[in-house]
């Protein structure tokens, strides 16, 4: 496996269906046994990426940033950031939405080079990047408190199938 960073896109309208595929399989890769698996066997690839093309615009226009990560051609993760939503209410902080890696590539560097792309655009506007984790998701937990996140003590309810599945938000302090 090639451990050099892969380069860092930002996503194209042509990029939604292969980010769906890469979305739809991280969670239900990542979020087995911290969901529902009834919800996870019903996510669709084709539905997350028609949502996807269609919002495609919109999101640009609200500024949310859509950012693929490539080897050798191939889209093999995907992250979005954009302004910190506190309750509904803009804030001047920004926040990571996500990031996804395809479980092939797991390891080679994808999800640090999508992670560090986005805090670099976001740190000359932004004094705080905010992110939301599920609390149980050990794995990403490590990944951003390795990347100098920190959880700051802030939990959500987050209800899927009407089980609780609460989540954590994670804040970095961003250098302009």
């Amino acid at each position: 496996m090639d451990h050099r960073p892969p380069p860092v896109r930002p996503m194209t309208l042509a990029d939604c269906d292969r980010v769906s595929e890469i979305r739809v399989r991280g969670w239900q890769s990542a979020y087995q046994g911290l969901m529902p698996q009834s919800y996870l066997d019903a996510l669709s690839v084709t539905q997350d990426a028609e949502r996807r093309r269609a919002r495609f615009s919109a999101h640009a226009r609200d500024g949310v940033v859509n950012l693929v990560a490539e080897r050798d051609g191939e889209i093999v993760g995907w992250a979005a950031h954009g302004p910190h939503r506190a309750g509904g209410t803009r804030t001047g902080d920004c926040e990571l939405y996500a990031v996804y890696v395809d479980s092939a590539h797991h390891g080679s560097g994808a999800g640090r080079a999508l992670l560090e792309k986005s805090v670099r655009q976001c740190a000359p506007a932004h004094a705080r990047m905010f992110l939301w984790v599920l609390k149980e998701n050990a794995p990403a937990r490590r990944f951003y408190e390795r990347a100098g996140f920190r959880a700051d003590g802030a939990e959500e309810p987050f209800e899927v199938d009407g089980v609780a599945v609460p989540e954590v938000r994670y804040v970095k302090e961003l250098t302009r």
